[in-house]
């Protein structure tokens, strides 16, 4: 391998290669951050993906299971799961579509929306922390240099 080389494919190559590559700078970051939302919302028994369903539902009531998933990053077999154990909580009430009837439509009960509000609050503070840790600028180039990011890989 050349020193000299601008070819990403050969200056990520390897051990040395790896070192440089910025997946794992992301995967890490990402990490982070779930880490410490999860760890704020263990005092109220949420996961991170039951807080960003009840978090949906606060907004949009009556959203399906696939909708759900798509909004909280997890598959369909996962959401299946975290609204089950959300119905089983009491958090959430789920019906059957008047449109398509074998859709599961989901709303917030009230012991649910009592409790969005204080789980908003810690996932906020975790934001927080993050969003201090940048002065504004820094904080805008990151969110754009993130949305290359995810533009440059969702590429064909």
């Amino acid at each position: 391998m050349s020193s000299s080389t601008d070819d990403p494919a050969e200056l990520l190559a390897g051990p040395k290669g790896a070192q440089l590559r910025l997946g794992l700078a992301v995967k890490q970051a990402e990490q982070a951050m779930m880490a410490a939302k999860a760890e704020a919302l263990r005092g109220l028994d949420l996961t991170v993906p039951q807080y960003a369903v009840l978090l949906q539902l606060a907004d949009r009531p009556d959203r399906s299971g696939a909708q759900l998933a798509r909004g909280a990053a997890v598959t369909p077999q996962t959401m299946a799961g975290v609204l089950a154990n959300l119905e089983a909580k009491g958090l959430i009430e789920r019906q059957q579509s008047e449109v398509h009837g074998k859709v599961m439509l989901s709303r917030l009960s009230e012991t649910g929306r009592a409790l969005v509000a204080e789980a908003d609050a810690r996932a906020v503070a975790v934001e927080a922390a993050l969003w201090s840790a940048f002065d504004p600028a820094e904080r805008e180039q990151l969110r754009a240099l993130l949305l290359r990011a995810v533009s440059a890989l969702q590429q064909p």
